[in-house]
C-alpha cells in the first residue's frame, strides 16, 4: 500500500472536535476526540474512537457511561485544553465551567450542547477502542457550526 496516499485519503474524512466527558466514581475527565459519528436513529447511537491509553478510555470502560459536548466553531482554545488529562477544580476543568450530565459525566457549559448516555458495546482493537453509546440525554445550549480539525489547521488520522 502507498502509505502517503493512505494518509492523504484518510485525512479527507471531515472531522469535528468534541469534548468527551467520562467519570468513574468521583473521578472526572474531559478529553478532546474527533473520531465520532451517529450510527443509528432507533435507538439513537453514537460511535466514539478513544485512545487506549487515555484516562477517558479507562473511565468509560469501567463506568459504561459517557457525555459528548459539541464544540462550536471558534472554540479552538477549548479543544486544545483537553488534549491531556486535566483534573477538575471546583466547577471548572482547565478553566472552563462544567456541569454533570444526568449520568454524572462532565459536560462543558459553553459548548453548543451535549449528548450523554450509556456504553452498550466496546471493541478493543488497534491503538484506539470503539465505544458505541446509546444516547439517553440531549441538551442544546445554542445552535452553532461545529469546530473542525480543518478550522484549527490540525490533522489527526491517516
Amino acid at each position: 500500500m502507498d502509505e502517503a496516499a493512505r494518509k492523504t485519503v484518510l485525512r479527507m474524512i471531515p472531522y469535528g472536535l468534541y469534548a468527551l466527558g467520562a467519570r468513574n466514581g468521583g473521578d472526572l475527565t474531559l478529553a478532546t476526540v474527533n473520531w465520532v459519528t451517529q450510527t443509528s436513529f432507533a435507538p439513537p447511537l453514537v460511535v466514539m474512537g478513544v485512545k487506549n491509553d487515555s484516562g477517558a478510555h479507562a473511565m468509560m470502560k469501567a463506568s459504561r457511561t459517557f457525555a459528548l459536548s459539541m464544540l462550536k466553531s471558534g472554540q479552538k482554545d477549548m479543544a486544545y485544553a483537553f488534549f491531556k488529562h486535566v483534573a477538575p477544580e471546583g466547577d471548572t476543568i482547565a478553566g472552563f465551567k462544567f456541569t454533570a450530565a444526568g449520568n454524572g459525566c462532565p459536560t462543558l457549559d459553553d459548548a453548543a450542547g451535549f449528548v450523554a448516555g450509556d456504553i452498550v458495546e466496546m471493541v478493543e482493537r488497534g491503538d484506539h477502542s470503539v465505544f458505541i453509546g446509546e444516547v439517553t440525554e440531549a441538551v442544546l445550549h445554542a445552535e452553532a457550526d461545529a469546530l473542525t480539525l480543518k478550522e484549527i489547521g490540525a490533522n489527526y488520522g491517516g
